[in-house]
């Protein structure tokens, strides 16, 4: 109940900030890339297997946008996938790494400087104010967050007491922490329940567009907390971080 009113609380206050402010950052839907989301008609196990055969059926895409890179070894693929039914979002992430790292054990804690999966997405029609955060290390620790981006006088938040429910599964092949063997690299899936978003009337239908964003940190050395950045839709300005909706892409919940 306390988050339903808190994130209640901050949309409202969103809607009141002056007109000028809104329409410098709103977001013009159509001219982002679109990622085409088809729907699953299998029920789904979240267990970071593709057994499903919806999987078969969606559309892959590749993280080919890095940043902060120091070598070769920072620049690992990672293939993505999205899939959609009445109740849920489902994401996959495909992550080819050498060298598996994760610490973080706290809820809301410093998952992104470990190797972990990262989505984002605006639910809110037009806004470019406020976006949801989801981010898990692959010891399956959760940093879930809403973001009032540049909302009052540039002042980006974080708002950590989102914590909504939904589902995480996690493979890899390798040893976690161990920087003296060679792994092979790891899974995640998600299942996000739309009604994560219900205090924004976030229904879908065939053809309903969201802004969002998929994003991959990795980490590679458990002694040094560097790691390199991938993402699906690219940057315009790298001096600022992986928060930046009005440059989000798209995607569109399909009829199939």
């Amino acid at each position: 109940m306390k988050r339903r009113i808190l994130i209640a609380v901050l949309f409202f206050s969103i809607m009141w900030l002056p007109v000028t402010s809104q329409t410098a950052t709103k977001i013009v839907i159509g001219q982002q890339p679109v990622y085409n989301i088809h729907r699953a008609k299998e029920a789904m196990v979240i267990d970071g297997k593709m057994d499903e055969a919806a999987w078969r059926n969606a559309e892959v895409r590749t993280f080919d946008n890095f940043f902060r890179l120091r070598g070769s070894l920072d620049k690992q693929n990672t293939k993505f996938r999205i899939l959609y039914d009445d109740e849920k979002i489902y994401l996959f992430y495909q992550c080819e790494d050498t060298s598996l790292m994760a610490n973080e054990t706290r809820h809301d804690g410093a998952t992104h400087v470990d190797d972990c999966a990262e989505f984002f997405c605006v639910p809110i029609a037009d806004s470019a104010y406020i976006h949801f955060g989801f981010e898990v290390n692959i010891a399956k620790t959760a940093f879930d967050f809403v973001v009032l981006w540049k909302y009052l006088n540039g002042r980006t938040l974080f708002i950590n007491g989102y914590n909504p429910e939904y589902e995480v599964g996690v493979t890899y092949e390798g040893t976690v922490n161990n920087e003296k063997d060679k792994d092979k690299g790891w899974q995640m899936e998600m299942a996000i329940p739309f009604t994560c978003f219900n205090q924004f009337n976030a229904r879908v239908k065939p053809g309903t567009r969201w802004a969002f964003q998929a994003v991959r940190q990795d980490r590679n050395l458990v002694s040094d907390r560097f790691r390199s950045t991938s993402i699906l839709f690219p940057l315009f300005d790298l001096k600022q971080d992986v928060h930046q909706p009005c440059h989000f892409g798209l995607m569109e919940f399909l009829a199939d």
